[in-house]
């Protein structure tokens, strides 16, 4: 595994650093060498947070754990990450993913994990779109009520998405083509 380490306002010690790849080189065993492995470590005031993000074929196995010891971050970083690769094996294998960042041994290795429930869409809406710029997009959401908002972005003309996120503010996702 290849790994990226960043700070974000934290200096990366070589403690620190050894300690991100001690625990997540645990995760070896399910993916490919050449897979890489993004973390990037903060701090916000008394939090101390960790992402680790893993882009596989087709999707991203991706975490974030907050703490106020960077240490403890990283164990539950691993933990949640070991736990969602174990609760998704069995759709990969449903997909039959060839050529993932996968290990052959983690998708062919038969374990008793519980089946998850799959995926059930109970209600679809419709609504029109009308083009208008992010910042009213954010008004729109919160008169809703709303945690996100789908709206025609007026300057590219593209649907994009309006978030809320921690500390009262905003993120946007736009399409990458």
């Amino acid at each position: 595994m290849r790994f990226t380490i960043s700070g974000k306002n934290l200096e990366i010690t070589e403690g620190l650093r050894s300690a991100v790849i001690d625990k997540l080189s645990k995760l070896e065993r399910y993916f490919t060498p050449d897979t890489e492995v993004i973390v990037t470590m903060s701090l916000e005031k008394e939090r101390q947070k960790i992402e680790v993000t893993i882009p596989v074929k087709g999707s991203i196995i991706r975490s974030e754990q907050v703490s106020n010891d960077m240490y403890v971050s990283i164990d539950l970083v691993e933990e949640v990450i070991e736990r969602q690769l174990k609760k998704y094996k069995n759709k990969l294998i449903a997909k039959h993913q060839e050529g993932s960042n996968f290990r052959k041994e983690f998708i062919e290795k038969e374990e008793t994990i519980p089946e998850p429930e799959e995926v059930q869409i109970i209600r679809t809406k419709h609504f029109g779109i009308k083009p208008m710029y992010p910042e009213d997009a954010c008004v729109q959401m919160e008169l809703l009520g709303h945690n996100f908002f789908v709206f025609c972005n007026a300057e590219t003309e593209e649907v994009n998405v309006v978030y809320k996120r921690k500390g009262n503010t905003y993120g946007l996702i736009e399409p990458e083509f």
